[in-house]
């Protein structure tokens, strides 16, 4: 095992990011649980979306018409390869419900003498997705020979919705970027153009070195691994209110900041 990291050494950084982790994640869901109302597809596709009623949402066919667009790439394309790509309005959603849990992984850890495949998981990334679809469960319905093209059709509806609902409301993610956390959408090759939505902390994590996370995961007897905190990102973190307002007094009267 790399000198640097001695079995103490190993058992405070896990403890220390489970405890960061613990915090943090705490206080993202605080601050979605306020942001909740706005966290709704109907807040986007009011009339669009079945069993809405007929109340006007502002700039709803203008959502519904860029959700029709990327379904119809997302479908049309590998791995879902369906021919029948139109969304039609008024459309289903099954599930309204937000769901975030910390992005896991597959990785290779290899040395010289050894190579492991380790789950690893980011503790301070969240995916986030719908209630009853997950990556997981995709993956899943993917593998399945007997799947349905309707499955596969809402699953990737959930998936654009959630990315819609966090990227088109610019004010969420502004206001959560403000909070040290930070919107990002990605797109994993096993899915193809599907969007995957994720919410990181301004602190990030690392892996060790990989001997050092084929040594834990044998000790532990389990293929699992769990990123460590990053503390020099704990150390820099950075008050953007502050600093905008520091600006606007050196831009104004500089003069009155302390030297």
């Amino acid at each position: 095992m790399d000198e640097a990291f001695t079995t103490r050494k190993l058992l405070v950084l896990r403890k220390l990011t489970r405890a960061v982790a613990d915090l943090l994640r705490g206080q993202l869901k605080s601050h979605l649980i306020t942001l909740e109302p706005l966290l709704k597809p109907r807040m986007l596709y009011g009339e669009h979306i079945q069993g809405h009623g007929k109340e006007m949402v502002r700039g709803s066919d203008k959502y519904f018409r860029e959700l029709q667009a990327d379904f119809a790439a997302v479908v049309g394309a590998r791995p879902f390869n369906i021919s029948a790509r139109e969304l039609k309005s008024p459309f289903e959603v099954m599930s309204a419900t937000l769901e975030m849990n910390a992005l896991e992984y597959a990785y290779s850890a290899k040395t010289d003498r050894d190579a492991k495949q380790v789950v690893i998981t980011s503790p301070l990334k969240w995916v986030f997705t719908l209630s009853g679809y997950s990556a997981g469960g995709l993956r899943k319905l993917l593998a399945d020979r007997n799947r349905t093209e309707q499955d596969m059709k809402a699953f990737a509806l959930h998936f654009l919705l959630v990315e819609a609902l966090f990227t088109k409301q610019v004010g969420i993610s502004d206001l959560l970027r403000q909070l040290n956390f930070h919107v990002v959408s990605e797109k994993w090759p096993e899915f193809g153009g599907l969007p995957i939505t994720f919410v990181r902390s301004s602190v990030s994590t690392y892996r060790p070195p990989d001997d050092v996370i084929i040594e834990s995961t044998e000790i532990s007897g389990s293929n699992a691994f769990e990123e460590f905190v990053e503390v020099d990102d704990i150390v820099h973190l950075q008050d953007g209110f502050k600093e905008q307002l520091i600006e606007i007094v050196k831009s104004q009267a500089p003069e009155l900041l302390p030297r």
